[in-house]
């Protein structure tokens, strides 16, 4: 019930109502303010939930304590949105802490968690983060801030096991100036990611600089598993090198290496629009949360 549930819907459903709910999704719109739609007192009663989606700061250490409990069924899909709003108006503070996320995992040994992550400072994701989460899909998408290379560092070490879809969006109004997230680094956080997290699936990226050799290797280190592989054309950058070679054409070059690397014909994405997940970034979870926890 998008954009119409209050504090008070859930308190309203009766008991047997409650108990047999096996999937609860409840958005909060970031009505500026600190009501909570869902209190862990009231989680209490979902006994048989397989699968949440919350506001992230809707979901705190108490709530992670509550699932935990034997008397609730393992919890399978967890579906987190975290928006700077939100953030704002209210607070990280009482988010779960590791142990909390241990705890969790070991009554719901096959629990998977996407996060979608909304303008959110580096600082904050860097909190938000804890090495115990089973994250198996991670959205960025902002206006105004840009993910850190620290910040895909720390995913791609953390979450190797489970990893296996990474989508990287900024909405920029400036063509000419996307940052590069290998910029001081020895080695590309995103290649490093390709590297690591064997199980990787999924892989958009707009609105960052994505260096051709870079992309190349990303093909290569996945190959025929990597499903999918969506780069806009205006993100690739080649170097002075690549492009002062008279006898190659470097564009036709990296797109037949990157083909090579995947097993299959490849092409940048030349339309933003034409992105598998360019849409209004709300909708885009609600619907990516539900396909995510299809057959629970």
């Amino acid at each position: 019930m998008l954009q119409i549930v209050t504090p008070t819907s859930l308190s309203s459903l009766s008991n047997p109502i409650a108990n047999t709910m096996e999937h609860l999704s409840l958005l909060d719109n970031h009505i500026p303010g600190n009501t909570t739609l869902i209190t862990a007192v009231e989680l209490e009663r979902f006994v048989n939930l397989r699968s949440l989606a919350l506001d992230f700061c809707d979901f705190t250490a108490e709530m992670a304590r509550v699932l935990a409990d034997s008397n609730h069924v393992p919890l399978h899909r967890l579906s987190l949105l975290v928006h700077s709003v939100s953030i704002m108006h209210k607070s990280l503070d009482n988010m779960p802490k590791d142990e909390n996320w241990q705890a969790l995992t070991r009554n719901s040994t096959n629990l998977r968690v996407y996060i979608m992550a909304f303008d959110v400072k580096s600082d904050d994701m860097l909190r938000i983060l804890k090495p115990s989460i089973p994250l198996e899909r991670i959205h960025f998408d902002s206006y105004v801030t840009c993910v850190s290379g620290a910040v895909v560092d720390l995913i791609s070490r953390q979450y190797d096991k489970f990893l296996t879809h990474f989508i990287l969006m900024n909405d920029v109004v400036d063509m000419s100036a996307f940052p590069d997230l290998s910029d001081n680094r020895n080695e590309d956080p995103l290649v490093l990611l390709a590297w690591r997290c064997t199980r990787l699936s999924l892989l958009a990226v707009h609105g960052y600089t994505v260096w051709a050799h870079n992309l190349i290797a990303i093909a290569r280190l996945r190959g025929s598993d990597l499903k999918v592989l969506e780069v806009t054309e205006e993100s690739i950058e080649f170097d002075q090198g690549e492009l002062a070679d008279q006898d190659v054409d470097p564009v036709h070059n990296f797109i037949e290496q990157v083909s090579l690397g995947l097993g299959r014909p490849w092409h940048a994405v030349m339309d933003i629009e034409l992105l598998s997940v360019f849409t209004e970034p709300t909708r885009h979870f609600y619907r990516e949360m539900q396909s995510f926890s299809e057959g629970i």
